[in-house]
């Protein structure tokens, strides 16, 4: 039997970003992108250019290289013509090969939220779609609201879909918008949707989490005949969030109810990468991954009960629905290593480092990784740091530098005109060549005066971190009391556009920040010589 191909539409950096305490800088959104990017989605929905400086930004140039990168806008007001509608031509100057419209179809909003008649708003998609088409890019419209609006005026709901592809929108995304619909309720109308003449191949489907159902509901739309699922990584989104695609993917791919008839981007390869994709996405976030997350939590393959524990170990099939290899995670409960160690194989193969699965080094790795990770490191979001630890473990690495001592001030003083000051100094002495260095550097904070101090005079080095930026600081307690042990994760970019994270951890913030600089000015120089950072620059 042929599998159908359901299409992957990640919406973190717009929906997502509506999530409470989420607020994504421009430079976060490029490294997301990447990350949707490699990981193999077909679209990657950014954000809306001209509603906010942020959004604006990003879409000043294309973030993707494979998935179809989408900009996000209304469809044009009533009144006024498409060719004149200021947000519209925002939408079709951004950098994008989609345009994904929002328009309501149901009609109690159209009345009350847009104050048109639903004929205006008919005219609305239609005109929208059509301009984005000539424009030369792919539109698709988000019915907002679709099922409610279904349920009370069928009829109406059925227009504005069948509006938008009757005028050629490539996707009509039916949008569970309060997140309130059951799955049943969802298979009858996308089935009744598809008998009205829209065909499954152009339908997708959008839901909220408000009941705890949008994977289900998300599932129940694909057995109905929708072809393209939108959601959020680890399922971030406005109130209860977003359909989780991390799980989503895993079902569709691992399940024989799913995989047998469908067939989706990610590859069995792709997928073993999928526990570090929603792992790395959190340490981004600054937030703990969810342990108890299905497929990708910590706690997904762990067990405690001696009896389940027993016949785990007389096999893993007693206890486990899938392999925790198939989706890059861990079994907690083993008599060897032998499936932790396939997944550091992997890990280290996707940077160019080779090892043998007998080669003691490995072991003594994958201990050093689990002793560290047991006091507060995170590799899973610091790729540059993990490989350095890799490369030092596994074999060598030149000694570019070495650090004598470094010395952090802080001093609060009031200025001439009896305003406070907040002053740091940093001063740092390394040694190259035999040759002691000593910096000086001033900055905004103690790590910024400390990163300034120590790339001020790297000797001969000098010209090869020039343009080494750091691009984002995270900060993170990991347990309470003024004495906490602090993890600091680092984001760094240089002229060529590649971008790497080091993590250090520490009773000091001081000296946590230092480790992860220090990995971070060593990756660079590894990366000049193309002895580090293989997958980054490909």
């Amino acid at each position: 039997m042929t599998r159908q191909r359901v299409t992957l539409f990640d919406t973190t950096l717009r929906d997502g970003q509506q999530t409470p305490g989420v607020d994504f800088s421009v430079e976060d959104k490029i490294a997301i992108s990447q990350m949707l990017d490699e990981f193999g989605f077909d679209y990657v929905e950014g954000g809306y250019p001209g509603a906010n400086p942020t959004d604006t930004a990003f879409f000043t140039e294309k973030r993707t290289r494979r998935a179809k990168f989408v900009a996000f806008g209304m469809t044009k007001r009533a009144g006024i013509s498409a060719s004149n509608d200021p947000g519209l031509a925002v939408l079709l100057q951004a950098k994008s090969d989609v345009v994904c419209f929002v328009a309501k179809a149901w009609d109690y909003h159209v009345r009350v939220a847009l104050g048109c008649t639903n004929e205006e708003n008919l005219e609305a998609i239609r005109d929208s779609v059509g301009v984005a088409l000539k424009a030369g890019k792919e539109a698709m419209v988000d019915c907002e609201h679709f099922f409610d609006g279904y349920k009370a005026n069928p009829d109406y709901a059925l227009a504005c879909a069948k509006t938008a592809y009757e005028a050629g929108a490539r996707w009509v995304v039916l949008c569970d918008t309060n997140g309130g619909t059951q799955p049943e309720e969802i298979r009858a109308i996308v089935k009744a949707v598809i008998a009205s003449g829209i065909p499954g191949a152009a339908l997708g489907i959008h839901a909220h989490d408000d009941t705890g159902q949008a994977v289900a509901n998300s599932l129940a739309a694909v057995e109905a005949g929708c072809r393209q699922i939108q959601g959020t990584l680890n399922g971030i989104g406005e109130r209860c969030g977003n359909a989780n695609l991390v799980t989503l993917i895993a079902t569709l791919c691992l399940k024989d109810a799913y995989s047998s008839r469908f067939e989706t981007a990610i590859d069995p390869e792709r997928l073993t990468g999928l526990t570090r994709l929603s792992h790395a996405f959190d340490e981004l976030l600054n937030r703990s991954p969810n342990h108890q997350a299905p497929y990708v939590g910590a706690s997904a393959f762990a067990t405690k009960a001696g009896i389940h524990a027993s016949a785990l170990l007389k096999d893993p099939r007693t206890y486990e629905h899938v392999t925790p290899e198939s989706v890059g995670n861990f079994r907690k409960v083993m008599v060897s290593d032998q499936g932790g160690k396939s997944n550091f194989i992997n890990a280290l193969k996707r940077r160019g480092i080779e090892v043998a699965k007998d080669d003691p080094k490995l072991d003594q790795l994958i201990s050093i990784v689990k002793e560290r990770e047991a006091t507060g490191y995170a590799y899973e979001g610091a790729d540059a740091s993990f490989e350095l630890l890799a490369r030092r473990t596994l074999g060598t690495i030149p000694e570019f530098f070495s650090v004598e001592g470094f010395r952090v001030m802080v001093e609060r003083r009031f200025d001439n005109f009896g305003r406070i000051k907040i002053v740091s100094e940093a001063v740092v002495k390394i040694v190259i060549d035999g040759e002691t260095l000593m910096s000086v550097a001033e900055g905004d904070g103690p790590v910024n005066a400390l990163d300034l101090a120590l790339r001020k005079d790297f000797g001969k080095y000098q010209h090869e971190i020039d343009d080494l930026v750091l691009a984002d600081f995270k900060v993170r307690i990991l347990n309470g009391g003024t004495e906490a042990i602090t993890r600091v994760l680092i984001e760094s970019t240089d002229g060529s556009g590649v971008r790497w994270w080091t993590v250090g951890v520490s009773e000091n913030i001081i000296d946590a920040s230092f480790q992860a600089l220090m990995d971070s000015v060593i990756y660079k120089l590894m990366k000049n010589r193309e002895l580090a950072g293989r997958v980054a620059a490909e």
